[in-house]
């Protein structure tokens, strides 16, 4: 079985998924944050694969990911990190990446290299749904890989429940139709739109993300989901803290 699928099955709630960038702060720092983050509790982590034109991305994750292209990571670069990782690693990790790299790199060959790797899930934010049902999904499957969609508060209804019937490990809600940052609370309008997709009952779990930073935010996306996203937050704090193993503690400190 995935092992997304097994994690939402054993956890129904306060899941807690972590968000950072492959080669950020230095090349070969990969692995030893995957480490970090599974020794302090994190249940699921998305790798990010940088990219030069991140359009979903704030100001923090951009600059990782131009620090992370300097230092040169890629693609290929990736996998040759992670070839073994799972001698030592066991909780679902998932890759986070834009569609321009991954067609270059070509996406039967990327999932096949994600698999080999010990790969759950793919999030490619920029993957249109319909795109994804014609060309990608059934090789995605053939290789065991979810493929995780997004949505925002302005998607409709309609296709919510298309992506819901359609895809598989987890849907990734967007907080707010904005990049990615740190907030320290959730508006009205945040928690009306958590609200009016959990009455819809979905069958997928859903995390939240875009905004998650501390206790406040992070309680109040698992009150209406399964849990949370972090990533601006761990990016800054694997900026200002001392070691890898420090902004993984302090992190899982601000969570509480």
């Amino acid at each position: 079985m995935n092992r997304i699928d097994q994690l939402f099955q054993q956890k129904k709630e306060q899941i807690l998924s972590v968000y950072f960038t492959a080669g950020y702060p230095a090349l070969n720092d990969t692995v030893r944050v995957i480490k970090a983050l599974e020794k302090e509790g994190v249940d699921l982590i998305e790798i990010g694969v940088p990219f030069s034109d991140p359009m979903a991305d704030g100001p923090v994750i951009q600059a990782s990911g131009a620090k992370a292209l300097q230092n040169g990571m890629s693609v290929k670069k990736l996998f040759e990190q992670l070839d073994g990782v799972r001698q030592s690693v066991s909780i679902p990790l998932v890759l986070m990446g834009y569609l321009n790299p991954i067609m270059q790199f070509g996406f039967e060959h990327y999932c096949e290299e994600a698999a080999r790797c010990g790969i759950d899930g793919l999030i490619i934010p920029d993957l249109p749904f319909a795109e994804y049902m014609e060309s990608y999904k059934a090789i995605a499957e053939r290789h065991g890989l979810h493929v995780i969609m997004l949505i925002t508060p302005e998607t409709s209804e309609e296709r919510i429940r298309l992506i819901d019937e359609h895809t598989s490990g987890f849907t990734y809600m967007v907080s707010s139709a904005s990049v990615t940052g740190a907030k320290r609370v959730f508006s009205d309008a945040n928690i009306d739109y958590f609200r009016r997709v959990n009455a819809m009952q979905l069958k997928i779990p859903r995390l939240i993300g875009f905004g998650i930073s501390n206790r406040e935010t992070f309680d109040a996306a698992c009150r209406e989901a399964s849990g949370a996203i972090i990533g601006s937050k761990f990016i800054s704090l694997l900026e200002s803290e001392e070691t890898i193993e420090a902004a993984a503690k302090k992190l899982r400190e601000a969570i509480g």
